[in-house]
């Protein structure tokens, strides 16, 4: 019984992701959610008693995973400024994954005050780390640098999430650059 209320659980999840990353939150019902897996109406609300309730575990289960890619990204490489590239560069190659598709429609929507703590503390995660890197460069204030930083990543994130003109490899070279070099290019 409990595998398969785990089972459940982990369709209705995939289910969100597609809802997210098809039509942002407004996609993300109880109705859609139970045609996408099969299950009746009132069955979702077994597993969630609200929309909120979906996000916050979607940020719980994706968060992590796409941290640890960046993570990884950045323990493959030793100098400072590879670092901050890999942290660069790692992001915005989840931007099409499904999972980063919907952490950004997520982001974006009306949610409640207990969502809203774990996507600050999940992107304060990510945020801390690249501090190390950024220390070692000489910023004085590496923690606001690193704000800074994935300001520009988060400008990029938006950008390719648009379909903007450029190619998305053109808007990572160009967030890179930005990140390494300033707006001198």
């Amino acid at each position: 019984m409990a595998e398969h209320r785990s089972m459940q659980r982990g369709a209705l999840l995939d289910a969100a992701r597609s809802l997210l990353s098809e039509g942002g939150t407004d996609a993300l019902t109880f109705p859609a959610l139970a045609e996408r897996t099969g299950l009746a109406r009132s069955s979702v609300y077994e597993y969630f008693r609200s929309r909120a309730a979906v996000v916050e575990e979607l940020c719980e289960v994706d968060f992590p995973v796409w941290a640890a890619d960046v993570e990884t990204a950045m323990q493959q490489v030793q100098s400072p400024e590879a670092k901050v590239e890999a942290y660069v560069r790692a992001q915005l190659a989840l931007v099409g994954d499904q999972r980063h598709r919907a952490v950004v429609a997520i982001s974006s929507s009306e949610l409640d005050a207990g969502a809203r703590e774990k996507i600050r503390a999940a992107h304060g995660g990510l945020v801390a780390m690249i501090v190390e890197a950024l220390d070692a460069l000489g910023h004085s204030q590496p923690r606001m640098a690193a704000m800074l930083l994935q300001g520009i990543v988060d400008a990029a994130v938006r950008r390719i999430e648009l379909g903007a003109a450029e190619d998305p490899a053109v808007i990572t070279d160009a967030a890179v650059s930005l990140a390494l070099r300033g707006i001198r290019g």
